[in-house]
């Protein structure tokens, strides 16, 4: 429904429930990855119908995403994960004070205005959409989208979203289409890490593969039906809530 990976969700539940196995954060976030690549895979599908993916804008940013997923998985071998956490749920606050309260990034919707590609789409309904995508923007920070995905096993949607719909101008419905088309390629490339650093717990994984195989097309349908402005604060909701979960965890109460 958001165009998130549902990373957000099964990192947190794989470290707090009581499983047969106590999963560390770099398990965890393997294991999420691993779920992620079908469920965006099964979101995909379900807006490809909707006729609301970027698919030219996608690609291309993925060729940073991609790297920047492997750089991440890596580095979960290296920098303390407290400390990410921290930082993570902090840049959370932010993104969701300004996906909740309706203002731009740090002027970059002024500053992509009028520069970069002019794209025009056209869904399945007839709506049709145009924009601007400063790709100048978008590059950069779709690299950093992909390390976060593959450091915390989010998916990369959290850090995607908001940089397409600022940064890049992208109607919401489309930046939530086109950041799970994206996430696709990335997150295959930090499972592939992630299996070769040994942090994929399949038997979990493949559990968790069933449920959001289906979970996903309903989301993908709900999303038709909601306003972007509801779209908005629904989703900053969820980051509010996700970053005071990793705050409690930083300070050990989680």
């Amino acid at each position: 429904m958001l165009g998130i990976g549902g990373g957000v969700f099964i990192v947190p539940a794989l470290q707090l429930f009581p499983l047969s196995i106590e999963f560390t954060p770099q398990m965890a976030a393997g294991t999420s990855l691993t779920m992620i690549v079908f469920k965006a895979l099964s979101s995909t599908s379900g807006y490809a119908r909707q006729k609301r993916i970027d698919y030219r804008i996608g690609l291309l940013l993925a060729t940073t995403t991609i790297p920047g997923a492997l750089v991440g998985a890596y580095l979960t071998e290296i920098i303390p994960t407290n400390v990410l956490i921290l930082i993570f749920a902090l840049f959370l606050l932010y993104v969701a004070s300004r996906m909740m309260f309706e203002y731009s990034l740090g002027g970059f919707k002024v500053f992509s205005r009028g520069k970069g590609w002019r794209c025009r789409l056209v869904d399945v309904d007839g709506n049709v959409f145009e924009y601007v995508a400063n790709m100048t923007i978008g590059l950069p920070l779709s690299f950093l989208a992909g390390v976060s995905s593959g450091l915390l096993g989010i998916g990369g949607g959290a850090l995607m979203v908001p940089i397409l719909h600022f940064a890049l101008c992208f109607p919401m419905h489309l930046a939530i289409a086109t950041s799970v088309f994206t996430m696709v390629f990335t997150s295959i490339s930090g499972v592939a890490t992630h299996i070769y650093l040994g942090n994929v717990q399949f038997e979990y994984a493949l559990i968790l593969i069933v449920g959001v195989i289906f979970g996903a097309q309903i989301g993908a349908y709900i999303s038709k039906q909601v306003s972007s402005k509801n779209l908005r604060r629904i989703f900053g909701i969820i980051l509010v809530v996700v970053s005071f979960r990793m705050i409690l965890k930083f300070l050990g109460y989680a």
